[in-house]
C-alpha cells in the first residue's frame, strides 16, 4: 500500500497568498475593478479606431489589436475600424517599379498608383484585418466608400501651408464630400464590426485615395462617436523637447501648429483629431500602437498610453 506521505500534500508546499496586493490574482481583480466604471460609461457608445503604424505589421500587435476590438464589442461598445496601409502600399509600388511621393504628409496618387492603392487597401489589408478579428471571435465586415454609398469624394485642392497662392495637383487624392453612415449603423445593429478602407468615389464613379485619419475623424463626427482613437508609431503628441503631451485642448493645438511643434505626417492626423473634437466627439486619443493591448489600456484604465484631446 502506498505510504501516507505519498497520499498527503508535501509539508513543504506553500499555498499562494491571495490576500497579497502584489499577487497575480489581486492584480487581475484590481484591473477588472478599475475597468468597471468605464464599461458602464461607454456601454452602447461608438468608438472609431484609426488602425495604422507598427500595430498593422507586427504579428503579435495584430493579434492584440484584434483581441481588443472583439473585447470592446463583447462588453457592449460599438467599435468601428478605419485602417491605413502606407507601408503595404509602398511595398507594392516598389514591386511595380514606382516610388511614393508625399506633399505635406499626403501621398500623390496618379492613375497607376490609384490602382495599386485600391488593390492593397480594399483587398489585401482590409481582408487581413477582417480575418484577424474573425479569428479572435468577432464578426467583422469589410467596406470601402462605395459600399452603401458610404463615402462621396471629390478631387482635393492641396494648398501650400506657407504660400496660400500655391496649390498642388495630388492626382487621385480626394477630400470627403459627404458620408452616408446607414450601412455602418446597420452592421452595428446586427452585432458586426465594420472595417473601412479609406477609398471614396466621385461624381463620375472615379476612385479617390483619402487620408485614413481624415476618414476616421469625419466618420466619428457623423456618428457622434464617444471616442476617436488613433494608433501611431509614437508615444503620442510630443513637444519640441520630445516630451509627451498627455492632455490637449483645441486652443493648445492651435498654438502647437503656430509654433511648428506639429508638422509633417502628424499634421493630417492632428487636423482631423482637432476637427472631430470641435465637432462633438467627446475625446480624441492619439496613442502608441507599439504597446500591446493599447486600445484596452487607453479606454478601460486610469493610465492611458498617449495623448488625449478633449472637446473643450
Amino acid at each position: 500500500m502506498p505510504s501516507s506521505s505519498a497520499s498527503m500534500p508535501s509539508s513543504s508546499a506553500v499555498a499562494p497568498d491571495l490576500t497579497s496586493a502584489s499577487s497575480p490574482q489581486s492584480l487581475k481583480a484590481e484591473i477588472l475593478s478599475e475597468a468597471l466604471p468605464y464599461l458602464r460609461r461607454f456601454h452602447g457608445k461608438t468608438i472609431v479606431v484609426k488602425y495604422g503604424g507598427n500595430a498593422m505589421v507586427d504579428k503579435s500587435l495584430q493579434a492584440a489589436f484584434a483581441h481588443d476590438v472583439v473585447m470592446l464589442k463583447l462588453v457592449g461598445m460599438n467599435p468601428i475600424v478605419v485602417h491605413g496601409g502606407g507601408p503595404q502600399i509602398d511595398e507594392a509600388l516598389k514591386k511595380v517599379g514606382k516610388s511614393g511621393t508625399f506633399i505635406q504628409g499626403m501621398r500623390v496618387t496618379d492613375e497607376d498608383t490609384m490602382e495599386v492603392v485600391e488593390w492593397v487597401l480594399a483587398g489585401e489589408v482590409q481582408q487581413d484585418i477582417v480575418g484577424l478579428i474573425n479569428h479572435a471571435g468577432g464578426q467583422a465586415v469589410g467596406l470601402t466608400g462605395r459600399d452603401g454609398g458610404l463615402i462621396r469624394a471629390r478631387k482635393i485642392k492641396m494648398q501650400d501651408i506657407k504660400d496660400p497662392s500655391v496649390y498642388y495637383d495630388m492626382g487621385h487624392v480626394g477630400e470627403i464630400e459627404s458620408i452616408n453612415p446607414a450601412v455602418v449603423k446597420a452592421l452595428q445593429d446586427d452585432a458586426f464590426i465594420p472595417v473601412i478602407s479609406p477609398i471614396g468615389f466621385g461624381a463620375d464613379n472615379e476612385s479617390y485615395n483619402i487620408n485614413a485619419d481624415l476618414v476616421a475623424g469625419k466618420l466619428a463626427e457623423i456618428l457622434k462617436a464617444e471616442k476617436l482613437v488613433m494608433l501611431t508609431n509614437t508615444p503620442g503628441v510630443l513637444d519640441k523637447q520630445g516630451h509627451l503631451l498627455t492632455g490637449l485642448t483645441p486652443r493648445s493645438i492651435d498654438e502647437l501648429f503656430a509654433d511648428g511643434t506639429i508638422s509633417g505626417g502628424m499634421m493630417p492626423k492632428i487636423a482631423s483629431a482637432l476637427e472631430a473634437a470641435k465637432s462633438g466627439v467627446n475625446a480624441v486619443h492619439i496613442i502608441d500602437g507599439r504597446v500591446p493591448h493599447c486600445l484596452l489600456l487607453e479606454i478601460l484604465t486610469n493610465k492611458g498610453v498617449g495623448t488625449m484631446i478633449r472637446s473643450y
